[in-house]
């Protein structure tokens, strides 16, 4: 278990680069959300390195948001059924 008894995620290129796409960010956009320089989600994306630390968690966090976002009803939780 990682920080705040969140399990600890393999990031591999590839699960980067699907995150990426579902989020419909490019390279850039992901790494001004998570703080970061462009080079480094690259890196990740070509597998020269993997998240590791707070950018792996930072990453879980984006990718638990996104498949709740996913999951949401179509036109959202107040409207009425006609």
């Amino acid at each position: 278990m990682g920080e705040r008894g969140r399990p600890v995620e393999l990031w591999t290129a590839e699960r980067v680069a699907a995150l990426r796409a579902r989020l419909g960010l490019s390279q850039a956009d992901l790494a001004r959300r998570l703080g970061m320089r462009q080079q480094t989600v690259s890196e990740w994306e070509t597998g020269r390195y993997a998240p590791r630390g707070a950018s792996a968690t930072l990453l879980g966090i984006l990718a638990e948001e996104a498949a709740a976002y996913d999951a949401s009803p179509p036109g959202g939780e107040g409207e009425k059924p006609r």
